[in-house]
């Protein structure tokens, strides 16, 4: 049973005194946030919904949150967009997308009622602060043809001149699939079959690579290869390589996103190759993507949790966004990621190099070395060339007597270079998950560009456009030192870092 909700005033107290309460990553006023929703950009202007309790940090009653911005970084609350009620979505609005239908703005969400969930729709006023559910589910029930593990979460688009949805499921015995329909008016549906059915197997719930028995939060694009490809909606007839990103889930076990690229034609979509979206697993999960008006492919993930529920409640919040990033294929038609650029918009005062500008304390580095580098908000920068069996070791969130530390190790070994977070040191505290994440750098050569976004208990890692993503709970005011050493055959070409500005909105409520 979740916990009563608790009086407003002294949760929105408790969330902005916790020191591990981001500085510049998008939260929620305080409560519990989870999956990004309706993504998307209207009229110059992004819109972010989320899943949201302002009960309370407990996944319970899911709301739809709502905030703007005009910069993808500094955002403004709005009304919250739904709310349970009571029909299809008394028990909950879950995750969802926004479109445009012929001028008017259309959620597609997934209503929970008696323990299940069904496709839902409500349509909002121009300014999107003010939404109308209707009182009937779309979609009445899954599909009556398979044994299905879990029906929700939703993809729309227009095709051919009708709208398109794919709704995330699994079928018993199969793999996680999703669940292709047409519609001429986004309000009656007709099942098309499944888009696609991954291998379940056995149960691997240590896998990273495991694609579970159903998949979460689907999202179906196409894209051309190049930092510069274009992206769009999917299209049957189009040659383009197209892209359908998923979260692996099994029996409530959130696992990680993951990413099937291969040919669409209309109906069926080939998986060619499957990838990660991000080493760390569940803290990037429930993904979503939007094209801009720049033409930009943006990406929005939740970043879970990794203490248990009592700190949780204590600290009166759950949850925060990652940055939005960009996605792109490269030439080799691995889909990469990085900060989108107005990210750069916070760097505050710089760090490193020092005032000076006159260079890096870790240039030319062939052996341990220290930098005079603190800070629990940061950017940091730095290339870094490893050969075979050398490594670049770096401790964020460090005391000086090591008492506590998160460590980012680049290795190269046979299989190439290799990217691990340790994280069995990160805190003193009880009840925090320690558990490592690790993953290969496809295509990683000389002069390897390395981004770290740290930001009080996120820590965002980016290796020649592959992600790592996890959160860590320092105790200590003292763990803010970052040192960086070489090992073997390694060298760190150049530093720089920025202490990053804050964004919270001043003076929050719950309920917006």
């Amino acid at each position: 049973m979740n916990p009563a909700a608790a009086p407003a005033a002294d949760m929105i107290e408790a969330a902005h005194a916790d020191l591990l309460r981001p500085a510049y990553h998008f939260t929620a006023p305080a409560g519990w946030l989870n999956d990004p929703n309706g993504v998307s950009q209207v009229d110059g202007t992004y819109h972010l919904f989320y899943q949201y309790n302002p009960d309370g940090p407990f996944h319970d009653r899911i709301h739809w949150g709502h905030a703007v911005s005009e910069d993808l970084v500094r955002w403004r609350d709005r009304p919250i967009a739904l709310a349970p009620g009571t029909g299809p979505d008394r028990e909950g609005c879950w995750s969802g997308v926004l479109v445009d239908d012929d001028g008017t703005p259309t959620i597609i969400y997934s209503g929970r009622a008696d323990g299940r969930e069904l496709p839902c729709l409500a349509t909002g006023s121009p300014d999107l602060d003010a939404w109308t559910p209707r009182t009937e589910p779309i979609i009445d029930a899954p599909p009556a043809d398979h044994e299905i593990t879990e029906f929700r979460d939703h993809c729309v688009w227009r095709e051919g001149g009708r709208w398109r949805q794919l709704v995330g499921s699994g079928i018993a015995g199969a793999g996680g699939t999703a669940f292709l329909y047409e519609s001429e008016d986004l309000r009656s549906w007709t099942e098309l079959g499944p888009l696609a059915v991954g291998e379940a197997g056995e149960e691997r719930l240590d896998d990273p690579d495991w694609t579970g028995t159903m998949w979460e939060c689907v999202d179906f694009f196409r894209m051309s290869r190049g930092a510069d490809g274009a992206t769009a909606a999917p299209d049957g007839t189009s040659d383009d390589e197209h892209v359908l990103i998923f979260s692996a889930w099994h029996e409530g076990h959130t696992l990680h996103p993951l990413v099937a690229i291969g040919s669409y034609d209309g109906r069926r979509f080939a998986i060619e190759r499957v990838q990660r979206l991000d080493l760390g697993g569940r803290h990037a999960y429930a993904p979503q993507t939007f094209r801009d008006a720049s033409g930009r492919r943006i990406l929005w993930s939740w970043m879970q949790e990794g203490r248990d529920d009592a700190a949780t409640a204590a600290a009166g919040w759950s949850g925060a966004m990652t940055v939005p990033r960009r996605l792109w294929l490269d030439a080799s038609g691995t889909l990469r990621s990085e900060p989108v650029a107005e990210v750069a918009q916070l760097r505050g005062v710089q760090l490193l190099p020092g005032p000076s500008g006159t260079g890096s304390a870790l240039n030319g580095a062939a052996s341990p070395a220290v930098t005079a580098l603190s800070g629990t908000a940061l950017d940091v920068e730095f290339t870094a060339d490893i050969a075979a069996g050398g490594g670049v070791d770096v401790e964020l969130f460090a005391t000086a007597d090591g008492a506590e530390r998160t460590v980012l190790e680049l290795h190269r070994d046979d299989d190439g270079l290799r990217v691990r977070l340790d994280r069995s040191g990160s805190t003193l505290a009880a009840g925090c998950d320690p558990s490592p994440h690790a993953g290969v750098v496809p295509g990683a050569g000389a002069d390897t560009r390395v981004r770290i976004l740290l930001d009080r208990s996120s820590v965002e890692v980016f290796v020649d456009g592959v992600a790592l993503t996890t959160r860590v709970y320092p105790t200590r005011p003292d763990a803010d030192r970052i040192h960086f050493a070489t090992l073997g055959d390694a060298r760190i070409g150049s530093a720089r870092a920025w202490a990053m500005d804050g964004t919270e909105e001043p003076g929050r409520v719950l309920h917006p």
